[in-house]
């Protein structure tokens, strides 16, 4: 099982995930969500050492030239559609993708049937308001009866009062957002650090 940070906008708390020995971490290039990057902090990646952290660039309906763009500053990244996005959209680029599908009840899931081609399928919480990072979790009861292979991703509302019960569940990959938040975009790296520890010590 391994662990994502997503939402990181800021270059400390980006060398404290990667300190943290976090497996994962993740960018959002959308405009829509108040996580998105700037373009400074965009820029400043490609000098970033990563060490052996992976990036994720999140992306919603992105153009075909922006994807290219941001495979071209970090070719190592994998890309995460969140988005309207077909298989054969996400496929195009030749490059890991994970695809995002939102839960609004418990035939949701199926449609990760559309996307044999992601390496990744993440569950994500259905908002009528924005496209993920709601903090909120869905109904995580279903989940034992899904054949998803190794591709499952959890995300949606996890934090450190849920964690455990998220990693009972035997993810492919936990991913956390708002969970290790003190205020809406401000990621905290002390809640960082202890929901790193609980997922470590299980």
């Amino acid at each position: 099982m391994k662990i994502k940070i997503c939402g990181i906008n800021d270059l400390s708390v980006l060398n404290h995930a990667c300190d943290l020995g976090v497996d994962y971490v993740g960018f959002i290039c959308a405009n829509e969500s108040p996580r998105r990057i700037s373009k400074k902090f965009l820029s400043s990646l490609s000098e970033f050492n990563f060490k052996d952290v992976i990036p994720v660039f999140v992306l919603v309906n992105p153009s075909i030239d922006a994807v290219y763009k941001l495979i071209d500053m970090l070719p190592q990244a994998i890309l995460q559609f969140h988005g309207e996005e077909t298989d054969n959209f996400c496929k195009q680029f030749n490059r890991p993708f994970w695809k995002t599908i939102l839960i609004k009840d418990n035939n949701s899931h199926s449609l990760a049937d559309n996307f044999p081609s992601a390496e990744g399928i993440l569950l994500d919480t259905f908002s009528n308001d924005q496209k993920g990072g709601s903090g909120n979790a869905f109904n995580w009861d279903f989940i034992d009866s899904l054949d998803l292979s190794a591709r499952f991703i959890l995300a949606g509302g996890i934090n450190l009062d849920n964690l455990r019960e998220a990693i009972s569940i035997n993810p492919r990959c936990i991913d956390i957002n708002s969970g290790v938040e003190s205020d809406l975009t401000i990621k905290d790296k002390i809640l960082m650090t202890k929901a790193v520890e609980i997922f470590n010590n299980g």
